[in-house]
């Protein structure tokens, strides 16, 4: 099973080789806590949980380090708002970050490095590319210089001479070129800072990912660097370009970015005023089909998002459960053995792990995984609803393959193992299944009538009988 996965730096598709067999370093670049996390942080943690929890199936290790900028401008000057330390600003909205990802059921990071953690090494790897002659000090400031790295832009795909400066890269005219961004800056009055050569100050934001990342993963060369795709240009082109050249060695092997929210087919923005954070979205809507809509799309897709999408999102959370339990009910409720056309659900199980594999392997396809989950659900519906051989031993395979590739695989905790009382439930259905085969209508309405009694709902469907606790 050859994994692929779309490379923003080559543009296409590429066979996923590790650096080392069997294993995986991955570094994901994580949020700035000066505010509430929202929806879009909860679309680029989803996807990486989602990718990592591909990769484990697969049968890859991974090594997961996801850092924190828990130092910057938005957190100074929101802390000064806010009349607290700009750590405690920090450590309160990180807090708030792993209660929601907590709740969307993102598994936690092997590592999390903070930036005022690793002053020291960023330190170091600063004077290195001030020594080697690809940085610049002007009075207490450190500058990258651009223009000393020729494959600067082929990440962006936009040629040098044409690039101006990203958004988040400041304005100083005493820079020798308007792209060359700062390494580290000068402190000014009132704000926290480090000792360095060059005076007191704080790192540059593109440093600390190059240096947080190959600390914590140990290696100059790592296999996968994930983020938003707002990052692409200038965060992840700086990183690459002040990376090889402190090193001299290919810096990422395969690039991923994730695609933006949109709402009514604009991006999500606080700028718009079509922002939502977690934290009111979890007030109306279980996070659970929260996460469900996070992985409908494709993860390179833009992710269209309104309160409609994220009812049917939760409408199809509670259709896989009931389906899942009633299922669960009619496996509890038989006690027969596999029947003659067994060979007929051993293929039908080996298509299920080949689909759903495959689509795994084919750059991480959440919606085409989760269309093999619905197939083979369908199947075991329809199979319990019409009373044809329950195969119960090869049934229950395909019902730990389904509740395996739910829970564990899209990270969605379901309950949809039966009840006792669901087997009871299950037992009545069939019952007057098999009354109204026979043409027994009074014992079928008798039977009807205790299902009602017991607050089941019962919808006589071409595919057999449906049903539902009110």
């Amino acid at each position: 099973m050859n994994l692929q996965i779309h490379n923003t730096l080559s543009g296409k598709k590429e066979v996923f080789n590790p650096l080392e067999p069997g294993r995986v370093k991955m570094y994901v670049c994580g949020v700035t806590p000066y505010d509430s996390v929202h929806l879009g942080h909860g679309r680029c943690y989803v996807t990486f949980d989602f990718v990592r929890r591909v990769l484990t199936r697969l049968g890859y290790a991974v090594a997961y380090v996801q850092n924190f900028t828990d130092i910057d401008d938005k957190i100074i000057r929101r802390a000064a708002e806010k009349g607290e330390t700009p750590r405690a600003l920090a450590d309160r909205y990180i807090a708030d970050y792993f209660d929601k990802m907590d709740k969307l059921n993102v598994r936690r990071a092997d590592v999390y490095p903070r930036v005022t953690e690793t002053i020291p090494p960023i330190v170091s790897f600063v004077e290195k590319l001030v020594a080697k002659g690809s940085a610049y000090v002007l009075g207490g400031d450190v500058y990258y210089s651009v223009r000393k790295f020729p494959a600067y832009g082929r990440l962006s795909k936009r040629p040098l001479n044409e690039l101006e400066s990203g958004a988040r890269v400041e304005v100083d005219e005493r820079k020798k070129d308007p792209l060359d961004f700062a390494l580290w800056k000068a402190a000014k009055p009132g704000e926290p800072s480090w000792p360095s050569p060059w005076g007191p100050g704080r790192p540059g934001w593109h440093i600390e990912c190059s240096v947080m990342s190959l600390e914590n993963l140990k290696a100059e060369t790592f296999d996968i660097h994930g983020g938003g795709l707002d990052l692409v240009f200038p965060h992840h082109e700086n990183e690459i370009a002040q990376s090889e050249a402190r090193t001299g060695k290919p810096f990422v092997r395969y690039w991923m970015h994730n695609g933006f929210v949109t709402i009514h087919k604009e991006k999500m923005s606080k700028s718009l005023g079509n922002f939502f954070t977690l934290e009111d979205i979890f007030k109306k809507f279980d996070p659970r089909a929260v996460r469900l809509l996070l992985l409908s799309q494709h993860y390179r897709t833009p992710l269209e998002f309104s309160d409609e999408l994220l009812a049917q999102a939760d409408r199809s959370l509670k259709n896989i459960e009931d389906d899942l339990r009633r299922v669960a009910a009619a496996l509890k409720a038989q006690h027969g053995t596999d029947g003659q056309d067994a060979k007929v659900m051993d293929d039908r199980i080996a298509r299920f792990e080949t689909d759903f594999l495959n689509a795994l392997a084919d750059d991480f396809n959440a919606p085409e995984a989760l269309a093999a989950v619905h197939s083979l659900i369908g199947e075991l519906k329809v199979r319990t609803a019409t009373h044809r051989a329950l195969h119960t031993g090869r049934m229950e395979k395909a019902f730990a393959l389904i509740k395996e590739a739910l829970s564990e695989v899209f990270g969605l905790s379901l309950s949809v193992d039966a009840e006792e009382g669901d087997a009871v439930v299950q037992t009545l259905v069939d019952g007057r299944q098999k009354a109204r085969a026979e043409k027994d209508w009074k014992e079928a309405d008798r039977l009807r009538a205790e299902l009602a009694a017991r607050g089941v709902v019962v919808e006589d469907t071409p595919q057999g009988p449906r049903w539902w606790k009110k």
